[in-house]
């Protein structure tokens, strides 16, 4: 099922993504007030990616996503607020599932400052529901750093299967994608 994946591991170094699922909503979650706010998720475009940069507090270097034609940059913003992006996902589409290659939430909603909870969580959703969308099954894998496994399988259901490699199934999938799309 994922042979295309670790031969294309062999040939790329990938340090491992570390995204902590703060909480999991139904959308994004005010930290201050508790108001939830329903989200959208949509592609990036290459305007909007200027202002993902390291000098206006973004850690990874988006404009490189863009490089591979196989990546999909998605964006996840408020409804009625497209302006102003919350988080930031970029996903291949294989033939069996979907790779989560990085997953960033935007600066103000990292760290104890926090504006919204459940940005991580719902760009992982995401990536489900287009895995089921795209003939996936909704199966989404990806690779982790080793210290955040163990939360990963809490948080996600996603299931370790060796080295850093992380996989969500169909059922797990199903319960990320009912909680954030209803």
């Amino acid at each position: 099922m994922f042979f295309s994946y670790f031969y294309n591991m062999r040939r790329e170094k990938n340090a491992g993504l570390d995204f902590e699922i703060d909480k999991l909503t139904n959308s994004i979650e005010n930290v201050h007030s508790g108001d939830s706010f329903p989200t959208e998720v949509s592609l990036l475009s290459k305007t909007e990616l200027k202002k993902l940069t390291q000098k206006n507090g973004w850690r990874f270097d988006w404009k490189n996503e863009f490089k591979f034609p196989e990546k999909e940059v998605y964006k996840l913003t408020i409804s009625n607020n497209p302006n102003i992006i919350q988080g930031v996902v970029s996903l291949e589409v294989k033939d069996d599932h979907v790779f989560m290659h990085l997953i960033e939430s935007a600066p103000f909603n990292i760290g104890k400052s926090k504006t919204y909870l459940g940005v991580p969580g719902n760009l992982v959703a995401f990536a489900c529901k287009l895995s089921f969308q795209r003939g996936g099954e909704g199966y989404v894998s990806f690779i982790s750093k080793t210290k955040l496994i163990e939360h990963y399988e809490k948080s996600l259901g996603a299931v370790h299967v060796g080295g850093r490699l992380m996989i969500i199934n169909t059922e797990n999938a199903l319960k990320l994608t009912n909680k954030y799309f209803k």
